[in-house]
């Protein structure tokens, strides 16, 4: 029997709303991100559905808040269990492009935008692993330090020692392809 909300709304049309809206924000980059830690878009999405069946395990109450961090992590730990137990940590492949891209086209973009846009993402690829998965938490997923920080298990100094190092290599290596 459904639960009547002080607004007058049914609590299991609440959560219904919560839950759409939730894939519709979260399910592209959960599964760009998930692509890159096991190399296979199409495990990826497995991946990434298996994270959604645990959070509708979950009470919202309990994921509200930390909604983002909590899919990223259970992602996270699903793909390294898979990973483990298929006897290797193959996270990155270096050089690889960005192979799973959002359904939305990104009109308006510049030539000259996206010529720097994949150049980046080569040097990206060309970073160890570990750096490679927090500069992709932190600025292709907008991830605080504090939230990589719970993501990955690092401490938050590790993870802002880690993306400094990363993005002092990039800006050399960077200005290094410029003339």
């Amino acid at each position: 029997m459904p639960t009547e909300h002080p607004t007058g709304r049914d609590t299991q049309d609440e959560d219904a709303i919560f839950l759409e809206r939730t894939f519709a924000e979260h399910q592209a980059p959960l599964t760009r991100y998930a692509a890159k830690l096991l190399g296979d878009p199409d495990r990826a999405r497995d991946m990434v559905q298996d994270t959604f069946v645990k959070l509708l395990a979950q009470p919202r109450a309990a994921v509200e808040g930390h909604l983002a961090e909590w899919l990223y992590t259970v992602c996270r730990h699903r793909a390294l269990d898979v990973l483990r137990k298929e006897g290797r940590m193959k996270r990155f492949e270096d050089g690889e492009a960005e192979r799973v891209t959002a359904h939305e086209p990104r009109p308006g973009h510049a030539v000259e935008a996206a010529e720097i846009q994949a150049a980046l993402l080569q040097l990206i690829g060309q970073l160890p692993p570990n750096q490679q998965e927090v500069v992709r938490l932190k600025f292709q997923n907008g991830f605080s330090y504090k939230e990589i920080s719970r993501i990955t298990a690092l401490s938050v100094s590790n993870v802002g020692f880690i993306i400094h190092t990363a993005v002092a290599r990039l800006r050399t290596e960077f200005a290094a392809q410029r003339p």
